[in-house]
């Protein structure tokens, strides 16, 4: 019953301020009476309150990583700035436009108003807190320094999301363009090359090799497009749900992608910096080295760094240092194992750690613009080719006929 008590919605309210102005807003509370009392000491004289409806009708948005991020540092800077917990979700809540989002918040301010911890009432919510999220918050609650913890989460999520951004930054434009050109290239020779056709079959004189060819693609295009479109669909569906059921088929994915000329680098360094950001966030947080790592294979998001942390793990559970056993792997730069060890002699692990991530996270962040600029004219020629090659073919007899005349 105490719980149903603290159980509190969002109310839209319309009212007159002191000065006679109409005002209107959403506000939390437990029932509009309480509404109104709130309101009326704020100098409001409420006029209509009434409950928000729950119902969304598709127009909550997705709860991102990037809310969750946001989410952290409101968090962490309400409570620097002695916000009691519970009001700082109210705060907090109130400060979304998505609706998801808000319910989310007033989902974990109820466990927590109800006598669970912070870490156990974000546990409840594993889809978007996932288990490092609540390990540190559990060690900040612990040490006492949740403000300093979810200061340093925060920090995390937004590094991580941000170089997610320019991994997808790099890979969607050219698949975009791509396409593109292959939709207008196939409208090109469904609806545009049949009316060419129509005239050559008037010229009474074979067609150039090419023109034909490009005819030919077009008479089986338009004859069997809807079952080229299927086949297409089926073999994306059908990969998409090997992904899912097969973990062999996403090991030899994660392998084969850093292996990809340009991208592979791109992918590699990005995994690198998670590993770093990840082991400095942990460590510097008082997670013991050994149960950190265990964290960070989970979270460099490719098999074969997971696998080269495990063994790093097995390792200096053995005793053996961490800069060595990065070594041994054979899996790591240079500098990051260097920086390391560095790190391990002079007591500033988590320092050199976070170094070694914003280092390769700039790495990433330069590379990804110079893929760009070198995509887009090559995209440009990719166009070129397919849809002036098109054109040429068409136009060729044209020109043959105007040289015989």
């Amino acid at each position: 019953m105490a719980e149903k008590a603290l159980k509190t919605s969002a109310f839209k309210w319309e009212g007159k301020d002191r000065r006679g102005a109409v005002v209107s807003g959403v506000i939390n509370g437990q029932n509009p009476a309480l509404i109104k009392a709130q309101l009326r000491k704020q100098g409001i004289n409420p006029t209509k309150v009434r409950k928000q409806s729950s119902l969304s009708f598709g127009t909550g948005k997705k709860i991102k990583p990037m809310d969750i991020a946001l989410f952290t540092r409101q968090m962490a800077t309400m409570m620097k700035a002695g916000v009691p917990l519970l009001q700082s979700f109210d705060i907090i809540g109130e400060g979304f436009d998505n609706p998801n989002m808000r319910k989310l918040i007033d989902d974990v301010k109820q466990e927590v108003a109800a006598g669970n911890s912070f870490a156990t009432s974000l546990r409840k919510k594993p889809e978007y807190f996932d288990e490092l999220y609540c390990n540190l918050v559990e060690s900040g609650e612990q040490a006492g320094a949740l403000e300093n913890l979810l200061d340093r989460i925060a920090t995390y999520k937004e590094k991580t999301e941000a170089l997610k951004a320019k991994i997808k930054k790099a890979m969607n434009y050219p698949i975009a363009v791509i396409v593109v050109a292959v939709i207008v290239s196939a409208i090109l020779l469904i609806k545009v090359v049949p009316q060419f056709q129509d005239v050559f079959a008037g010229f009474g004189a074979e067609l150039p090799a090419f023109t034909q060819m490009v005819i030919n693609i077009s008479e089986v295009l338009q004859e069997w497009w809807f079952i080229f479109l299927i086949v297409i669909f089926a073999i994306a569906f059908a990969f998409k749900e090997a992904m899912k059921r097969s973990q062999k088929l996403r090991d030899s994915v994660d392998r084969g992608v850093l292996k990809l000329p340009i991208v592979g680098d791109i992918l590699y360094k990005s995994a690198v910096a998670r590993f770093a950001r990840t082991l400095s966030t942990t460590f510097a947080a008082g997670v013991p080295l050994v149960d950190a790592l265990d964290s960070v294979a989970g979270a460099t998001g490719n098999v074969v760094f997971k696998t080269a942390t495990n063994k790093i793990k097995a390792d200096v559970s053995t005793g053996m240092q961490l800069n060595f056993s990065m070594r041994t792997t054979g899996t790591f730069p240079a500098m990051a194992v260097q920086m390391t060890a560095i790190g391990e002699e002079s007591g500033a692990l988590d320092e050199m750690l976070g170094k070694v991530a914003t280092f390769y996270e700039d790495e990433v962040d330069n590379m990804v613009d110079g893929l760009t600029s070198l995509m887009e004219p090559l995209i440009m020629s990719v166009l070129g080719v397919l849809v002036g090659g098109l054109i040429i073919a068409m136009y060729l007899p044209i020109f043959q006929l105007g040289a015989v005349v």
